[in-house]
């Protein structure tokens, strides 16, 4: 039997090409994703593009358009109807916010407890955030009527005077706030109550040893421990709030006068209304930027939220 001898250079044989460095097997990886891309190019991107464009441009339905650089941005800064419904957007966008936020965190904490019939209850508290925004809109429209409205019954049956409601400019807005908080606590409750179910059991039982109260073990443990999830409410609530239109719109239309007319408002007003596109568009680009400066804070609070490990 004779064994062959190979150079020592042929002891491994030749190497193999590699698949990631071979020109034949080169990835191309990025195809995959281009329909996506093209898709939000379409979708987002350009729309957005598109309105900077309308924005410095005099442009109205049924007739031409003209370049005026700035001009808009310069009117909407002077217009009082534009000022007025930014500070109706703020008022409007806290108390839809907080007021939910607080109600909701304390559903959630009772909700957290064991009773009777918890879950039929719970389940009855969410069912408002079910429904979709124009039924609720029209169903508390005839509920505020001032001569055959429920409210005021109610009201009457307790000796208290009827309300104007939304019939009056200063108890529109917050009339409309009962409205959002009436619809979306219960979403803040079911964020809350999520965060209060994987809270660990350890540090109570160490407050109750230690003589604690039902506050300080609420204030030192379970506030800390479920504010990043409050957080997440905030941002989904400071969201919604700031796009309001359809609650709004149906209820009021912006009035009595210019009383509950948002920046949605306002906007849909001047493009479909007045018919001043290019004004229009000057205000979506404002809205915009007051949006990413929003969002920037609040995912900022958002990091800074998290449990420290």
């Amino acid at each position: 039997m004779t064994s062959t001898t190979l150079p020592a250079g042929d002891l491994t044989g030749p190497a193999p090409a590699s698949a990631a460095t071979s020109p034949d097997f080169t990835p191309r990886y990025w195809l995959f994703s281009l329909p996506a891309v093209l898709i939000i190019a379409g979708v987002i991107v350009f729309p957005w593009l598109f309105t900077l464009y309308m924005s410095v441009q005099d442009w109205k339905i049924g007739g031409g358009q003209e370049f005026v650089g700035l001009r808009n941005f310069a009117e909407l800064i002077g217009d009082a109807r534009f000022l007025e419904s930014m500070w109706h957007t703020l008022y409007f966008t806290v108390l839809a916010v907080v007021l939910p936020i607080v109600f909701g965190t304390a559903a959630a904490l009772v909700f957290h407890r064991e009773f009777p019939l918890r879950g039929l209850l719970r389940t009855i508290f969410v069912m408002p955030m079910m429904a979709t925004p124009v039924a609720v809109a029209l169903v508390w429209t005839m509920m505020f009527h001032p001569q055959l409205g429920v409210l005021n019954y109610l009201l009457s049956l307790v000796g208290i005077a009827p309300q104007a409601w939304v019939y009056s400019p200063g108890t529109v807005i917050p009339t409309l706030v009962l409205v959002e908080v009436w619809h979306w606590t219960p979403l803040v409750m079911l964020i809350v109550l999520g965060g209060l179910a994987g809270l660990p059991r350890e540090p109570y039982e160490s407050a109750l040893i230690d003589g604690a109260n039902d506050w300080h073990m609420f204030r030192h443990i379970t506030l800390p421990l479920v504010w990043p999830f409050i957080m997440v409410a905030i941002v989904i609530r400071t969201i919604d709030a700031l796009k309001a239109f359809d609650t709004i719109f149906v209820i009021t239309q912006g009035g009595p006068g210019t009383a509950s007319e948002t920046l949605n408002i306002f906007l849909y007003l001047q493009a479909f209304q007045f018919y001043k596109i290019g004004y229009a568009s000057a205000v979506v680009m404002i809205f915009f930027a007051i949006i990413i400066a929003l969002s920037l804070l609040l995912l900022y609070a958002r990091q800074k939220s998290k449990w420290n490990a």
